[in-house]
């Protein structure tokens, strides 16, 4: 078996590396440390985040350094400030017993004077993200006429945000005769074209396959109906206790959204994305990486370049577009040898993009079922029992409470205790997941043409009518698409307003200005009263039990005119528009 000595690393380097945990080298590491060492030409390597790739260019790079020389002789350029940052952090830990090294992490969003004076004292390494180096170039503060070893880290997640210019810049001022590395864990065309026009015939190593996934990276996917995927992502936090996740979203609105709502039922989480300033990014991610946080919502363009050790799970609330984008989300956790889960939250019309993906990556995806209430209430206590085993007992501590503590308690027994503190710690999750559905999508077939024929030649009112003969009733809200109102939103209003037995939803019909859905007769009352004068967005809502016979295309234009209506049967007209002009002087919706 390989040692880093074999690869030739020297010994200060050696023993830094062996007080870290470093015993045998990774593959990207075997591949790319002797060629840098003792080899000429410049390297493309294709690697996973998390394969060891810092330490591949990192502790070649600390060896070639000449330091006697007080000026920049390597440059790594990374395209965010948090990989920025992480880089020169694990240099300065390589270079432990090389006291003469000193490395500059040079970034946005810091203080521009500061590393104007740590560059003129002199430094021998430069960390830096494109934008603030050139600012730094052009204000004559960094000379890079001694570099002679340039590194690109996450050179395609440069190229997705638009360095490309900013990196053949840097390259001007930087020697011809220079070694470049170039890493990058996918290979898009755009890639090959940067190594053909920036670097000397680069010899390329892979580690893996080209755009695979990790290979210690479990890839699962829970298949569910589009409204209930907020319920399966907090089921599946749920049955996994000791999380430690990033959420992937598509959009910074619904990264917020997730987050606040995470937070509100109780969830120790925070949101990611570029509407953040730096300063509270900082903060978020000290929060996220000391464990403060268990689960991160954020934005793929947030989470560029974030280095955390031991993310347990990466989950993708919507899958990506892009194949190389999963690549990055699912290559953050199963790291330096661990293993991970990257788990896909879809619907039915997600399959194909999830079926492209396979191909790409060379991997299936494992279809799991939604936890259910039954599995996810027994993991939890479990994981209660495990804790109370390992929880660590001071004697003497304790010792002076017992006895006040056994006389208030002595009279229960070791069963009774038992059952109340499973209960202190449990009675809110029994609450929530009491009588809570299957929420599985099951059928995986397509519907037939001839089915959706069928359903289209029956008319609004027919439907109605056949809810009715199912055993369920119509509801009217008067909110809608142009208000924001969706399915979701309904079904998050009804599983926070209705108290009691969890109400089941069947069919949604979503207007513009309006809208329809069915629910159990035994529970239309509930769901009326709860949705009547309920906030949402600073809008009052009103509902109503929707009359089969009724044409509500015009209710909601008249309803915000104030004028009167029939208003389903048995209601006078007067009354129904009273109601409704009461609701509207407490805050009326958006026009």
């Amino acid at each position: 078996m390989t040692n880093f000595e074999q690869l030739g690393v020297n010994e200060p380097l050696r023993r830094a590396i062996e007080e870290m945990g470093f015993e045998t080298p990774m593959p990207v590491q075997e591949k790319v440390i002797p060629h840098l060492l003792s080899e000429d030409g410049d390297v493309v390597a294709l690697a996973q985040t998390g394969t060891g790739k810092t330490a591949a260019f990192g502790l070649p790079v600390l060896q070639r350094i000449d330091v006697t020389l007080n000026v920049p002789q390597a440059l790594i350029i990374a395209p965010t400030r948090e990989l920025c940052l992480q880089i020169s952090s694990d240099l300065a830990d390589f270079s432990k017993y090389m006291p003469a090294m000193k490395v500059l992490p040079v970034y946005g969003g810091s203080s521009i004077e500061s590393q104007i004076r740590t560059l003129r004292s002199g430094v021998q390494v430069i960390v830096a993200t494109p934008g603030r180096l050139i600012d730094l170039i052009k204000r004559g503060v960094v000379n890079l006429s001694n570099v002679h070893t340039v590194i690109l880290d996450e050179a395609d997640e440069m190229l997705n945000m638009g360095f490309v210019d900013d990196i053949n810049d840097i390259l001007t001022h930087v020697p011809e005769d220079r070694k470049m590395l170039m890493f990058s864990a996918t290979m898009p065309p755009e890639i090959a074209k940067i190594a053909q026009r920036f670097m000397h015939d680069p010899q390329e190593f892979v580690v893996g396959t080209k755009n695979s996934g990790a290979e210690n990276v479990r890839h699962i996917y829970y298949m569910v109906h589009a409204r209930d995927k907020y319920l399966a992502l907090k089921r599946i936090a749920d049955d996994t206790p000791n999380i430690y996740g990033i959420i992937f979203c598509r959009t910074r609105k619904e990264t917020q959204e997730i987050a606040d709502r995470l937070i509100q039922d109780g969830y120790n989480a925070d949101s990611l994305h570029g509407e953040l300033s730096q300063a509270q990014r900082d903060t978020v991610m000290k929060k996220f990486r000391d464990h403060v946080l268990s689960l991160l919502v954020a934005t793929d363009v947030a989470a560029r370049g974030l280095d955390v050790s031991d993310l347990t799970h990466v989950i993708n609330y919507g899958l990506p577009d892009d194949v190389a984008t999963y690549t990055h989300r699912s290559g953050r956790t199963g790291r330096a040898g661990k293993t991970g889960v990257s788990v896909a939250i879809i619907h039915s019309r997600e399959r194909g993009k999830l079926r492209d993906i396979e191909k790409r990556i060379g991997k299936t995806f494992e279809r799991k079922e939604v936890p259910t209430p039954e599995h996810i209430i027994e993991k939890q206590l479990y994981n209660l029992a495990d804790r109370l085993e390992r929880v660590q007992v001071n004697d003497d501590q304790m010792a002076k409470y017992l006895d006040g503590v056994e006389r208030k308690l002595g009279w229960l027994s070791q069963h009774d205790l038992l059952k109340r503190i499973l209960s202190l710690e449990f009675n809110r999750l029994l609450d929530y997941y009491k009588d809570a559905p299957n929420i599985d999508y099951i059928d995986e077939k397509p519907a037939g043409r001839g089915r959706k024929e069928k359903d289209k030649s029956i008319s609004p009112r027919e439907k109605d009518r056949r809810t009715a003969d199912r055993g369920m009733a119509r509801i009217y809200v008067n909110a809608g698409k142009s208000d924001g109102f969706f399915a979701g939103n309904l079904i998050d209003i009804l599983n926070h307003a209705v108290h009691g037995q969890r109400v089941d939803v069947g069919r949604i019909d979503l207007m513009p200005g309006y809208s329809l859905f069915d629910v159990k007769k035994n529970d239309a009352r509930r769901v009326v009263d709860a949705l009547t004068g309920y906030d949402f967005v600073g809008n009052k809502l009103y509902a109503e039990i929707a009359d089969p016979e009724k044409d509500y295309s015009h209710a909601s234009s008249r309803r915000k005119k104030g004028e009167g209506e029939s208003g389903g049967g048995k209601k006078p007209a007067r009354k129904v528009a009273g109601n409704y002009d009461k609701f509207m002087k407490k805050g009326k919706r958006h026009k």
